[in-house]
């Protein structure tokens, strides 16, 4: 199914699962804004990556635990596409391994304004510009949460499961607010993925102690959490709002 000439604003979109989405989506017709906080680079090459490809596609900075850069955010992507069809709320953070009993109050502010006040902020704009009830055509928010919300991760990160637990109950909450006003809300829940946000909490070596642990017995990559959120995002899921789906290899 072809979603051409629609427009896609994917947060933490120059690495990792935002960069596997922010790609597909562009081979499969979207205008794409790459969001990025500090790795200009990454999504810049992405973008040129996109439009040698003939795609259309722009990198944007802003962290999106601001909201001054989250509004400077959406006005560039307003300034450049004119209209806002779909949201994939990609950008979160890891902090070190660490039990709830030796965080400061610093990580755990961080953790919460960027992975939950964050992602509310940027839904928020995105309702603003897509919602009929604010004379929007419509469109889809796809929020990243974490089979770290159900399984707590404890004596690890639980400020991080914490957090995405948060997401979870937004994506519920929110999907039902907007239900009648064009706007479907849904969420993936990824597993053990190979991505480098292992390495920025200080375990590059997780995925090779953890995969054991998932029934299938790896580690899941980028592209298959591509995938299932650019069906969310399509037409293909016209029905579908207020869904957590669980893409973790059975764990």
């Amino acid at each position: 199914m072809t979603d051409r000439r629609h427009n896609l604003l994917v947060t933490g979109g120059g690495r990792g699962i935002g960069a596997a989405v922010a790609r597909h989506a562009a081979r499969r017709g979207w205008r794409v804004a790459i969001n990025y906080a500090r790795d200009s680079l990454s999504a810049e090459a992405l973008a040129r990556e996109i439009e040698d490809g003939g795609g259309e596609a722009f990198a944007v900075r802003g962290d999106v635990g601001s909201e001054d850069e989250v509004l400077a955010l959406f006005e560039a992507v307003d300034a450049r596409f004119g209209e806002l069809h779909g949201l994939v709320n990609s950008a979160g953070i890891v902090a070190p391994r660490a039990r709830l009993d030796e965080m400061d109050l610093g990580r755990l502010e961080r953790m919460m304004r960027v992975n939950v006040i964050g992602t509310m902020l940027c839904a928020r704009e995105a309702v603003k510009r897509m919602s009929t009830r604010h004379g929007g055509g419509g469109g889809a928010i796809v929020n990243v949460s974490s089979v770290a919300a159900v399984l707590g991760s404890p004596s690890e990160y639980v400020d991080y499961a914490t957090s995405k637990g948060a997401v979870d109950t937004f994506t519920i909450g929110l999907a039902r607010e907007l239900a009648e006003e064009g706007v479907r809300v849904n969420a993936v829940r990824p597993g053990i993925i190979a991505t480098d946000i292992h390495a920025s909490g200080g375990q590059p070596d997780r995925i090779e102690r953890m995969k054991g642990f998932v029934p299938m017995k790896r580690e899941g990559s980028p592209d298959e959490i591509a995938w299932p959120i650019l069906w969310l995002l399509s037409r293909e899921a016209s029905y579908t709002t207020g869904a957590i789906l669980d893409v973790g290899g059975g764990r």
